[in-house]
């Protein structure tokens, strides 16, 4: 691993952290690296919610990088105190109108590894039933079912193009398959 003979931050938001990092490589090459880093979080989740076997609940909300509404996967921050099923469990009451008496870690993700710290446990929500708490979305999420076997029909929209629900999905349907 190279050392790390300076890290600093460089500007902060309520949600990032931009670092610059001094590395020494075991080359003997000293380069300075940038890095978007969490910004006071516990970590984050992606929750797949199978209403059954075959269809997936995933919502419709606006995608501020993007500047338009994507399909994709329930999400959301880990709080203090809660563990990755427990936050998995909150977002979807909270995002679909769903908990899950049936919660399974899959796997952490990293979207950009180089330059970005954040990454993402993906769960796999099953056994759902209604029931809603109120959440932090600026407006109510629309909830579309979607066959979790037409993952391509999905691309092919061009609805969703968030590379993390696009994996996740492929994710699960392999796991639902093996199962």
């Amino acid at each position: 691993m190279p050392i790390i003979h300076s890290q600093t931050v460089i500007a902060e938001t309520r949600q990032f952290r931009i670092e610059t990092l001094e590395l020494e490589f075991s080359s003997g090459q000293v380069r300075r690296y940038e890095r978007l880093a969490k910004s006071g979080s516990s970590g984050a989740v992606l929750i797949v919610p199978m209403l059954d076997n075959e269809t997936v609940l995933l919502v419709r909300e606006y995608a501020a990088g993007v500047h338009r509404y994507e399909l994709g996967l329930p999400k959301g921050k880990i709080d203090a105190g809660e563990d990755n099923l427990s936050a998995a469990n909150r977002e979807l009451k909270e995002e679909v109108g769903y908990g899950a008496r049936q919660l399974h870690y899959l796997r952490t993700v990293s979207l950009a590894p180089a330059y970005l710290e954040h990454t993402i446990d993906i769960i796999l929500a099953e056994d759902l039933y209604p029931e809603r708490l109120v959440g932090d979305e600026p407006e109510e999420l629309e909830v579309v079912p979607w066959s979790i076997r037409e993952i391509p029909g999905l691309l092919a929209s061009g609805e969703c193009s968030e590379a993390r629900s696009i994996a996740a999905l492929y994710l699960v349907a392999d796991y639902l398959t093996r199962r």
